[in-house]
């Protein structure tokens, strides 16, 4: 069974929050990790392992670059969700 596109999503927040320290509603699909919530390239690594580890899926680290925000999360996870 594939999760639904709102429920990849509402997991990819939950997990953004709970690595950024920020309660779900600080969080939106635009605001900017590191320029609005203070993240470091650490959490950013943190994000991205989480990420794959939940979904079974491998992230190329360049894709790092895209995820600034729940968007581009939303997409890279999408994309290597479709890739697999």
């Amino acid at each position: 069974m594939t999760a639904t596109t709102d429920e990849r999503y509402e997991k990819i927040k939950e997990i953004v929050c709970e690595i950024l320290e920020l309660e779900e509603d600080e969080v939106t699909e635009t605001s900017l990790f590191r320029e609005d919530h203070g993240a470091d390239s650490l959490r950013a690594i943190e994000i991205l392992a989480s990420l794959e580890k939940e979904f079974k899926i491998t992230i190329d680290q360049s894709e790092l670059s895209r995820m600034v925000n729940l968007k581009g999360v939303t997409e890279v996870v999408a994309e290597s969700a479709a890739a697999k």
